[in-house]
């Protein structure tokens, strides 16, 4: 559009400065017209009609005092609408017919003008002085001064200048018409058309139509400002129209969310509301029976609270706002109360637990509650891939300023498929073994978490795994 722009300005300015010049050579040319056209003209025209007096005189110059020669002089004098004083070298005039008198005796320097310019009169006429000259010797023996009138010249000052400047003025003229002509037309094709079909385009986006009529495409298929408009206002709407479908996704993941958790802690309130009765109901004969069942209620009562925590992360994590405070603690001070807690739980869900013996005694910031919340899901997300008989083994290391954790299984793995979307929320992958598909407890809601928690610490959270050999999870806590 800049080059556009310029092309149409730069045209503007030609025109513009082709109209002036023309103005300003017909403004010179009236206001010399006399100056430079009866210099040549005008003297010539004189010439012409004061001839045949100059011709008289010439061959009359010796008898000019004579009567019949003054008459004959009158004569043409009338004959040829002029006025003439004839004056001698001397300066006296001889004869005249002007308000010269006869006798009386001339300036030679101030009364003869044989210039036009200098012979131009304030009563619009002229004054023009002419040799007289001997016609046998050619000398000079007089001047004869002549008064004519301009109207008398009948003067032709028609020249082609004028008729071409007109002309040419004329066809800048309906060149200019001509352009403005074309810069609306193109005006139109180029700028308002376009940003039409933009408005109309922008319109429907609003309205939820994401995809474009067919010739929009080849309508902006041009390397300019509203072509990369266009561009530009393709690839939002290719993101409107990923975000809705991506909002869409969501909302339905939020209700199966929804849906999974109330059926996941229906379940064990069911069985805890049973347990309790069979306890009220007098059921357990002896102490042992009754532990057993309180335990059964405390493993339920845990897979109810880790559900309902979960749910609280989640809605805290779409607001933005899960609370995490690091203070700078060691780690022998943090972890081993955590580690034990989590090697019990596996060890009642039939697992075999080892955890390392070596753990480094680093100061760190971490928020405990938080860190403890990732061990939990990590080791919760392993009894899920697992059966009675495989490992869960937790260690510690001391890696570049970082304190390692990997929370490493022997069970069924991740399937490569799965892989890529694991840490995204609402996300629930399908494990087994090879050549047998089972679907994966949860909601989709602890990896999202655990991802969040650590990267607020500064750390980084990742995962190695083999369908059917086991996954190792492993994340990073920089120390102080």
């Amino acid at each position: 559009m800049n080059v556009w722009l310029k092309s149409w300005i730069g045209a503007f300015m030609a025109f513009f400065f082709l109209m002036t010049a023309i103005g300003g050579c017909w403004f010179l040319y009236v206001t010399n017209q006399e100056r430079n056209h009866e210099s040549d003209y005008v003297i010539n025209e004189v010439r012409l009609a004061v001839n045949p007096l100059l011709l008289f005189m010439e061959q009359h110059y010796e008898n000019i005092r004579d009567q019949h020669v003054q008459a004959t002089l009158r004569a043409l004098t009338g004959e040829h609408e002029v006025a003439l004083t004839y004056a001698g070298l001397s300066g006296e005039i001889l004869f005249s017919t002007s308000p010269y008198k006869q006798g009386d005796r001339l300036n030679l320097r101030s009364s003869l003008h044989y210039d036009l310019h200098e012979a131009t009169q304030n009563d619009g006429s002229y004054r023009i002085t002419f040799p007289v000259l001997d016609a046998d010797t050619n000398s000079h023996v007089a001047n004869a001064i002549f008064h004519i009138a301009k109207e008398r010249l009948g003067s032709d000052s028609s020249s082609a200048f004028p008729l071409t400047m007109l002309i040419v003025s004329f066809l800048l003229f309906l060149g200019s018409v001509a352009l403005l002509l074309v810069m609306r037309i193109s005006f139109h094709s180029r700028i308002r058309s376009p940003v039409r079909t933009l408005q109309g385009r922008a319109e429907a986006i609003l309205r939820g139509n994401y995809e474009p009529p067919s010739h929009i495409g080849t309508q902006f298929a041009r390397m300019d400002e509203l072509g990369g408009l266009y561009a530009m206002m393709d690839q939002i709407t290719l993101e409107l129209k990923e975000q809705r479908k991506q909002r869409a996704r969501q909302e339905k993941a939020q209700k199966e969310l929804i849906t999974n958790i109330s059926h996941e802690i229906r379940t064990p309130i069911t069985t805890v509301k049973a347990y309790m009765e069979a306890i009220l109901e007098g059921v357990c004969s002896d102490r042992e029976t009754m532990l057993e069942y309180v335990g059964i209620m405390r493993n339920h009562t845990d897979k109810m609270s880790r559900q309902v925590e979960d749910l609280f992360l989640h809605a805290m994590e779409e607001l933005g706002q899960i609370s995490v405070e690091p203070k700078e603690r060691y780690s022998m001070e943090v972890f081993p109360p955590i580690l034990s807690t989590l090697g019990h739980y596996a060890r009642t869900q039939g697992i075999a637990y080892r955890e390392s013996l070596n753990m480094p005694n680093v100061l760190l910031p971490v928020d405990a509650a938080r860190i403890e919340q990732v061990l939990t899901n990590l080791v919760t997300n392993a009894l899920k891939h697992t059966s009675p008989g495989d490992t869960i083994h937790i260690s510690a290391d001391l890696e570049e300023n970082h304190l390692v954790f990997t929370v490493a299984d022997t069970g069924r793995g991740i399937r490569p498929q799965d892989m890529p979307f694991l840490f995204e929320r609402y996300y629930r992958g399908q494990s087994g073994v090879p050549g047998q598909a089972i679907a994966t407890e949860g909601n989709g809601l602890g990896l999202s978490i655990c991802k969040n928690i650590v990267e607020a610490h500064g750390g980084v959270i990742s995962f190695k795994s083999r369908e059917g050999q086991g996954t190792e999870f492993y994340f990073t806590l920089p120390l102080c």
